[in-house]
């Protein structure tokens, strides 16, 4: 009875060792397999209109980035995104940790941002402005008045490029405010804690028109910032992950047919977005190989 109880002791042992085997060697899905296989792939977005914003009445994620994913993903067979709300300066972080499996915020693509992530051909290009008090009494028109004018402080949101185009052309960062996101520096403004809030063109058009508060203004007309003597756009894309080559190449082909397209047009007008702001012919790699790129709020 004893060398039969250790008979089935030893065969199980053995049965197990097959089973563990067995499932160390099966493949493990790609992250794009597994958004085919459930028909969900997770989006990281930081609620800026109108690049990435949930929209209560639609009771969906809505935005330019998230409009444009949705038709990309869907005509790969993934029917539904998943919104992950992240403050703009942890998405990064979020999408390495597989939090969500694409950042889908308008961000842009910057050389710094290349080293940590990988990113989609540009969805758009687009500049930037200032939300000042009504009159400009300081007459803010561009980053270099900042700089010269030692009573003024400006507003930026946490992770954005508007840090560092401010630090680039001369504001000391003592006179810089960081706050966590638009709605937060828009209150900053309002409440005087700072004289400007930089953002991009089209978060500044959107932020007015949902203020409707007659105290602020934009600042007209506006400079866009020049760094190494060539003016400074933001290119807007998705970011991903760097090992998620299979995802990426089928992100690119997607847009590639898509962008530019009257469908996309129709789709992103609602937010503010035309043929002016289309990308061009630029692409992720020059983006991320230039000195020049810039990064978006």
């Amino acid at each position: 009875m004893a060398r039969f109880a250790a008979l089935l002791i030893f065969t199980a042992i053995i049965l197990s060792a097959c089973q563990d085997s067995s499932s160390t060697n099966s493949p493990v899905l790609s992250t794009l397999a597994q958004a085919k296989a459930s028909g969900t792939i997770r989006v990281g977005y930081a609620n800026e209109a109108p690049y990435a914003y949930y929209d209560p009445e639609l009771g969906q994620l809505t935005g330019e980035a998230p409009s444009i994913a949705r038709r990309v993903f869907q005509d790969m067979g993934i029917k539904n995104i998943e919104g992950v709300l992240t403050e703009f300066g942890s998405l990064i972080p979020g999408l390495q940790a597989k939090r969500f499996d694409v950042i889908a915020a308008g961000m842009y693509i910057t050389p710094e941002r290349c080293l940590e992530a990988a990113f989609s051909n540009p969805t758009y290009r687009i500049g930037e402005g200032f939300i000042v008090k009504k009159g400009n009494a300081k007459n803010l028109h561009s980053y270099e008045d900042v700089a010269k004018n030692d009573s003024v402080k400006l507003g930026v949101v946490a992770g954005t490029v508007e840090l560092n185009y401010a630090t680039a052309l001369g504001v000391p960062r003592d006179r810089i405010k960081i706050f966590p996101d638009d709605l937060g520096a828009l209150a900053g403004l309002q409440a005087g804690r700072v004289d400007a809030y930089a953002a991009t063109h089209l978060t500044i058009q959107t932020l007015l028109e949902k203020a409707n508060d007659a105290d602020i203004e934009r600042a007209e007309p506006f400079q866009d910032p020049v760094i190494n003597g060539e003016p400074v756009y933001g290119y807007g894309a998705f970011a991903l992950r760097k090992e998620d080559g299979e995802l990426i190449a089928a992100v690119n082909e997607g847009l590639a047919k898509f962008l530019g397209s009257p469908d996309h047009l129709k789709l992103v007008q609602p937010f503010g977005f035309s043929k002016s702001t289309l990308p061009g012919s630029v692409t992720a790699d020059a983006l991320c190989a230039s000195g020049a790129a810039s990064d978006n709020g």
